[in-house]
């Protein structure tokens, strides 16, 4: 997930003292055996210094403080408290209770977390159940995948992906990151564009470790349905970014484009942070007749030492008529975010089609 370097602090208040006392009113109304003093003593507790998801499983801890000690009894209070709460962060949080108290009742919180989904996402709480037994927790799953709800739907996908980002890994998905390929099968036409985005995350996330394993599979799969269509393109959009032959031949796109360069520009050539680049190109096809075209652009960003580190940006994948041309054009700011700090020097950029390289450019980032 990319921010900037304010959001962070902005996302962790969203479980901030107002939500406290949201969700201390929503035990109160769920049970009179609910300890909201106790809760709100313990949930404000150093909470200012934590992060955002640091403080989901500081308010699970707190809850157990205000609930009875009996798990089945809490968990029962837990999910009537869950549809009176008023932002999904929340009811993590909630949700979070089950996965620090339930593990040893496992049924139990299983159906909880099927319930507690709608609310806002099990997918960071089922982690715990699946790294105490994977194949039992994936069978569970796989039964979730015939609910008329498509966040349980989405859950049994989601839950299981080998690199959820923010989620402990699980050490069986990390070994093998195929176990849930009978979940991803049986969703490749799922109805909810919710869910679909969540199987091709899953599909991109095996594609890092996996590719020839996934490129197999998704040969198999029928494109008939427009919706399973969508799911092919995005999960391999990672492939299709290093120009992988398969997957580009998959979604209909050859590796050798019938075209030529007009022209490629990028400018200014020099910018300080806080500036915008603009990157136009032109191409003319050569083909008699359509071809799809995958059109992106890698730039290659200064680091100290003299190293660069490269990042592929999607541009455009369309048709291009035959003799016809196309102009494409992006503008991006040069601003730094949690994950990517810019320096000063030289930072190339290629115009990439259909994963191969047409031409190269390049802009300077003044100090200071």
């Amino acid at each position: 997930m990319s921010t900037d370097a304010a959001s962070p602090a902005l996302l962790k208040n969203i479980l901030g003292p107002a939500a406290l006392e949201t969700i201390a009113a929503a035990g109160t109304a769920a049970s009179r055996r609910f300890d909201r003093a106790a809760f709100l003593t313990a949930a404000s507790s150093g909470l200012d210094a934590l992060s955002i998801m640091e403080r989901v499983r500081h308010i699970a801890d707190a809850l157990h403080d205000a609930l009875p000690g009996d798990y089945a009894t809490g968990v029962d209070i837990v999910r009537a408290m869950a549809p009176q709460l008023t932002h999904s962060f929340q009811a993590m949080a909630v949700t979070e209770y089950v996965a620090r108290r339930g593990l040893q009742d496992f049924d139990r919180s299983m159906e909880a977390l099927a319930d507690l989904t709608r609310f806002g996402t099990a997918e960071f709480a089922i982690r715990p159940f699946l790294a105490a037994d994977t194949p039992r927790a994936l069978a569970v799953m796989t039964e979730w995948t015939g609910s008329d709800n498509e966040h349980v739907r989405r859950l049994a996908s989601e839950g299981a992906r080998p690199r959820l980002p923010w989620a402990a890994r699980v050490p069986a998905l990390k070994a093998d990151p195929t176990l849930a390929a009978p979940i991803l099968d049986t969703l490749k036409a799922d109805p909810s564009l919710y869910v679909r985005k969540s199987v091709a995350n899953h599909l991109n996330d095996i594609a890092k470790d996996r590719a020839d394993w996934l490129l197999d599979r998704l040969a198999r799969w029928p494109q008939d349905d427009p919706r399973t269509a969508w799911i092919i393109r995005h999960a391999l959009r990672t492939l299709i970014k290093q120009g992988e032959p398969r997957a580009l031949a998959l979604i209909g796109v050859g590796q050798d484009a019938a075209v030529t360069l007009r022209h490629f520009v990028v400018e200014p050539q020099a910018v300080r942070l806080g500036d915008r680049i603009a990157i136009t190109a032109e191409l003319a096809s050569d083909a008699p007749g359509d071809q799809r075209l995958v059109v992106d652009y890698r730039i290659h960003y200064a680091r100290a030492g003299g190293k660069t580190a490269p990042k592929v940006f999607k541009l455009r994948t369309f048709d291009l008529a035959a003799r016809d041309t196309a102009t494409l054009a992006i503008s991006q700011t040069i601003r730094d975010f949690s994950t990517r700090r810019h320096h000063p020097g030289r930072h190339r950029v290629e115009l990439i089609v259909n994963g191969r390289t047409m031409a190269e450019s390049a802009f300077d980032i003044l100090p200071g």
